[in-house]
């Protein structure tokens, strides 16, 4: 009996001192790994919310991705030894905000809050227009600044305030989406004219692209009901005049939003690398205008499916509206995606071809020896 509990004993402390060995590694990922849990839960509660990009949480997804890259590129950076001691504020500190994202999901959906965001939203704004569709988004947006700042928090925890700039591009997204999203609810359909002028060369460039697939457009400017105005966008079949398809142009698809995507990506990526300064200038512009006429090729895409699939002033077809909440927005995160593999392989490419260059002038080189001198 007492060899089966010196074992006992034995194997526990091999396990807690394998644990003690590993803690770094968790530490390291718990900032992370704190959101599974409320995202699982949210996805339970809102399960198509993982299926829209404007207003909804497929950046979530995104933002996992991003954060476990951050840690992945800063690994042997990352510092852990300031959570050392279990009864320290630290510590306890760290447990209460890793917490916290679920607390969040609980509070909001179970204990009234986001009932009541809603209410103080729909008072605030009024009743002069009708603001019921932004009302139920409004919980939604905090909640993106919500998570934004628990995830910053928890990292200053951890890695101190010196370390902030190895999470600031998963962190910024967060912000950044919560931030738009608040934008669009207080002002609705182009009431910041700043944010609807990039509008006007989508809708025209659009216009262009399905001029040459064969249709017939127009474009107007629309003043909304809610003291605000846009670009609207009309195209016809030739073959069929009283086909027909409308829609206004907003600022949050004129491709602001991939934008602000691409510049996160993109920062990330540049971050990291060893590109002189001048290269990133012009790597992230060129990027920046494919990633804006990717979205024109989007807008025209809804455009083209609209006029395949029946559009009709009083009926949107499920098709378009699937294509315009999520497919249509991986056109844009696809070539983000794709962009910095580009830079990598045109770069290993160039420095290839270079290296070759280089190799046969040397070797069209004659040799030439020294003779000796005759006296």
């Amino acid at each position: 009996m007492s060899n089966t509990v010196r074992t006992v004993k034995k194997k526990i402390l091999d396990a807690l001192q394998a644990f003690k060995r590993n803690i770094g590694i968790l530490i390291k990922l718990l900032p992370v790994l704190s959101f599974i849990i409320p995202f699982i839960v949210l996805y339970y509660l809102y399960p198509n919310s993982f299926e829209e990009t404007w207003k909804g949480r497929t950046y979530y997804l995104f933002f996992i991705w991003l954060a476990l890259l951050e840690t992945i590129l800063s690994w042997e950076e990352l510092e852990t030894n300031k959570i050392n001691k279990l009864r320290s504020k630290r510590t306890i500190g760290l447990i209460v905000f890793l917490l916290l994202p679920t607390f969040y999901v609980l509070i909001t959906n179970f204990l009234g809050l986001n009932s009541a965001i809603v209410q103080w939203y729909m008072q605030f704004m009024g009743s002069e227009y009708d603001y019921s569709w932004w009302a139920q988004h409004m919980p939604l947006s905090i909640e993106y600044f919500a998570y934004g700042t628990i995830f910053l928090i928890t990292n200053i925890i951890i890695r101190g305030k010196k370390r902030l700039t190895t999470f600031s591009i998963s962190t910024s997204l967060l912000f950044a989406i919560g931030t738009f999203y608040i934008v669009d609810n207080f002002f609705p359909y182009g009431r910041i004219m700043l944010l609807q002028l990039p509008a006007l060369p989508t809708a025209h460039l659009a216009a262009n692209i399905l001029n040459l697939m064969g249709y017939q457009t127009g474009i107007s400017i629309s003043i909304t009901s809610y003291q605000g105005w846009m670009p609207v966008l009309t195209i016809r079949d030739p073959h069929s005049l009283g086909r027909f398809v409308t829609f206004g142009i907003g600022w949050v698809c004129s491709g602001v939003e991939s934008l602000i995507i691409y510049t996160i990506t993109i920062m990330l990526f540049l971050k990291k690398s060893a590109i002189q300064w001048k290269h990133r200038i012009i790597y992230f512009m060129i990027g920046a205008v494919i990633t804006f006429f990717v979205n024109v090729l989007r807008i025209v895409s809804i455009f083209d499916i609209a006029m395949k699939y029946g559009w009709r002033p009083d009926y949107t077809p499920p098709e378009v509206a699937r294509f315009h909440d999520y497919y249509g927005p991986l056109y844009s995160i696809i070539w983000i995606i794709s962009y910095p593999l580009i830079i990598i392989g045109g770069t290993a490419l160039w420095r290839k071809i270079k290296n070759r260059r280089t190799t046969r002038a040397r070797s069209k080189v004659a040799p030439f020896s020294v003779l000796p001198a005759h006296s």
